[in-house]
């Protein structure tokens, strides 16, 4: 149920008076065969096709619509190297390219490439929404801790592996803009 005032607000973003900004914190299958299905899958999942459909959902964790649309650039990582106690700063900027304003909910996931343990393709570790008029830009900044690194070994330990992480950026799950990569040392 919308509520007594649903029909209005349906009505405004169907016309374009308002911009919807709403992202879905779910995978939508494109059917019921590809059950389970979502985005932090493991790297033994990807790329599983069927024989008469797509592997991939119908809508994907993160996605959304808007009257508007972004571009991303920029990337940057600071430092590209750091201990496992250590911080990793991660900033890009966002443009609304559009003739809109509008909110764009930016997206950082990481990969640790090479692990003792399996670990998904990716995992959403921070998101930010931003409004932007027409044509403006702003820069975006996360701040990635060792927290945010860890990963249950094989001992049930929580740890931070040396290793290469990658980065990235984008308007959902599947729509990634940027991608990096950094080095976590040996202690």
């Amino acid at each position: 149920m919308c509520g007594e005032q649903g029909g209005n607000a349906i009505a405004e973003v169907l016309f374009g008076d308002y911009n919807p900004c709403g992202r879905l914190p779910i995978t939508v299958p494109y059917h019921v065969g590809q059950l389970p299905v979502y985005y932090n899958h493991m790297p033994s999942k990807a790329g599983k096709q069927y024989v008469n459909m797509t592997g991939k959902p119908l809508y994907e964790f993160g996605y959304g619509l808007s009257y508007t649309s972004y571009e991303y650039s920029n990337l940057q990582i600071n430092p590209l190297a750091f201990h496992p106690a250590g911080e990793v700063t991660i900033s890009v900027d966002v443009e609304n390219v559009g003739q809109r304003a509008g909110k764009e909910v930016v997206q950082l996931y990481i990969n640790d490439v090479l692990s003792s343990v399996t670990t998904p393709v990716k995992e959403l570790k921070e998101f930010e929404k931003v409004t932007l008029e027409s044509g403006e830009k702003k820069r975006v900044t996360f701040q990635l801790t060792s927290e945010d690194l860890c990963l249950l070994d094989r001992h049930m330990e929580w740890k931070v592996e040396p290793g290469t992480f990658e980065v990235m950026v984008g308007s959902s799950s599947q729509d990634i803009r940027l991608r990096g990569k950094f080095e976590v040392k040996e202690s």
